[in-house]
């Protein structure tokens, strides 16, 4: 079945029953807790999941995806399709219609101008955006009139539904951030902070890290929504006392990715006050692996960059033997139980691009230290292997959680027997998630040797996620060390494999790129060393009606339904 056949078919749609007599602001006040705590409210200056959901509640992209995957129209009429004409016979353009009486939350209209805009902010030459792999391919977006926007691409694109679809790439107002492009992108803290938006809520407060008050937006598009008058957002903790708060106390309504065991877990939902709610997606654990040097003893504004290759992460072999030594049905019994599945992938759903790699499932610590002895890394009497005068001793880094900390204690011991010496280091998920290009550990500064956390994609294409890795897309001080490419590969057989993805359209054989791709990133160069395929899971008091889990999305997607139980 080609991409475009699919095209052809008729758009998905999604309706909400109305809910009788509703009116906005009705139920009150709602609590929010993310325990990783949100740093910025503008998803272009941050990768972390907890920004770009947070901002989800005030910022939205133009199209997004259900809790089936399915695409559905957000602030436009349908989803363009060849056989409506939205998309073109070449494949070459989309056309967006915006859905008319839209309005940003001070009251003024929302344009195509604005879409126009937020293209040109993400792809400033001399700026650096988190989400550049959303715009890959693009030529040109162009306002055809104020309610119309065409994005035209270099080439034949079968999947065009790349830019401004999903939370990752939400529309920025155009009054709001004009004087924020490039350079000045990070020093507009009030509009980074407190965005305008065409969301069901609107920020009144901001305190970076900490915690967020909003209010309901009194000119959203639906009269009737949302249901709650304020909302607190509240960041920080642990993933225990975030569970605890609403499955146990009830001071909460929802709470966020619950990074527990799930004994834990079914503890909490004893007492009766909540429940847990679980699906998988494409959320992979994962050891990142930094191809450059990161250490102190280099400048600042050398560290971490491509001037310095690795001193031993360059060696295949290194990496290879990192990945045999892991024994992840371990971490997934000790880490996440059934909501957990060992992985050698990075790319773990939907099933039509699954590799479903099982090759690094078998810990192998015997074959590892063969494998590092063939390379000719010796150990010496502390146990740790050399060549050349260079030790594999690394700094090993991640976000502070007790089921990560349990991860760093575990697979620091499995590496001691094959001679690497791993130095812990864990940082605040505020943090380590937030973006702050004055930080030094931030996950994309990447200022250690290997980092671990989680990441997925919006949508069921994998195309823009595999297209981070492109050379241009490195973190660097030049683009405020923004950038999807965390390991800092730059393969130019890599790029030709996006560009060629970029314009197949046959289902069978995007998906034999994907894989190609995966496996390139994966089990045949081990860039990035997959753990654990976690499956999403969040907590929500009874009392909150309306909650459906999405892990294809943001989770707050359909906060402008929620509601109080009676």
């Amino acid at each position: 079945m080609k991409l475009r056949t699919a095209l052809l078919g008729a758009a998905a749609t999604v309706a909400f029953a109305p809910m009788a007599l509703a009116e906005r602001g009705a139920d009150g006040h709602v609590n929010v807790i993310y325990w990783q705590a949100p740093s910025i409210l503008n998803p272009y200056l941050s990768g972390g999941t907890k920004d770009v959901e947070s901002s989800s509640l005030v910022i939205e992209p133009l199209a997004r995806h259900d809790q089936t995957g399915a695409m559905v129209p957000w602030l436009v009429e349908d989803i363009p399709t060849v056989a409506n004409g939205g998309v073109s016979e070449d494949l070459k353009s989309i056309t967006w219609k915006i859905k008319p009486g839209i309005l940003w939350s001070d009251g003024t209209p929302f344009t195509s101008a604005d879409v126009v805009f937020t293209y040109d902010y993400c792809t400033h030459p001399e700026g650096g955006c988190a989400q550049s792999a959303k715009f890959e391919g693009v030529s040109k977006v162009e306002a055809v009139d104020p309610m119309t926007v065409k994005i035209s691409f270099a080439d034949a694109k079968p999947n065009p539904y790349l830019p401004f679809v999903g939370a990752q790439s939400p529309i920025l107002q155009m009054a709001q951030f004009k004087d924020c492009m490039g350079t000045k992108a990070p020093e507009c803290t009030t509009a980074n902070f407190g965005p305008i938006g065409t969301g069901p809520f609107k920020v009144t407060e901001f305190k970076t890290n900490d915690v967020i008050s909003l209010v309901a937006n009194p000119n959203y598009r639906d009269p009737a929504k949302p249901r709650f008058a304020t909302m607190t957002l509240k960041g920080g903790g642990d993933a225990e006392g975030a569970g605890r708060a609403v499955l146990e106390t009830g001071e909460f309504d929802y709470a966020w990715n619950l990074q527990l065991a799930p004994s834990v877990i079914d503890q909490m939902a004893a007492a009766g006050k909540g429940q847990a709610v679980s699906a998988f997606g494409t959320l992979v654990e994962r050891i990142e692996v930094n191809l450059t040097d990161a250490s102190p003893s280099l400048p600042e504004g050398e560290r971490s960059t491509t001037k310095h290759p690795h001193p031993f992460l360059t060696d295949p072999a290194v990496r290879k033997a990192l990945s045999m030594a892991i024994d992840r049905e371990l971490l997934v019994e000790v880490g996440y139980g059934r909501a957990g599945r060992p992985t050698c992938d990075l790319v773990p759903g939907p099933e039509v691009y699954a590799a479903k790699n099982t090759s690094c499932f078998a810990q192998d610590i015997a074959g590892a230290n063969k494998l590092l002895d063939e390379a000719g890394w010796v150990k010496g009497g502390d146990g740790i292997r050399a060549k050349n005068g260079v030790k594999l001793s690394m700094v090993y880094a991640t976000s502070t959680n007790a089921v990560r900390q349990d991860f760093q204690a575990l697979i620091k011991q499995w590496w001691s027997e094959i001679g690497v010496a791993a130095e812990l280091k864990n940082a605040s998920a505020s943090v380590f998630f937030g973006g702050d290009p004055g930080s030094p550990d931030t996950f994309q500064k990447f200022y250690a040797d290997v980092e671990m956390y989680a990441n997925n994609f919006d949508g069921t294409d994998p195309e823009a996620y595999l297209s981070a890795y492109t050379c241009n897309k490195i973190p660097r001080p030049e683009s405020q060390w923004q950038g999807e490419n965390i390991n800092r590969v730059c393969s130019p057989e890599y790029e030709a494999m996006i560009v060629e993805l970029g314009r197949t359209a046959d289902i069978a054989k995007r998906r034999e790129l994907a894989v190609k791709m995966n496996n390139f990133l994966t089990v045949d160069n081990n860039y990035i060393i997959p753990l654990v395929d976690r499956g999403r899971v969040s907590a929500h008091s009874n009392t909150l009606g309306g909650v459906i889990l999405n892990t294809w999305d943001s989770e707050l997607w359909n906060a402008a339904d929620w509601y109080r139980v009676k």
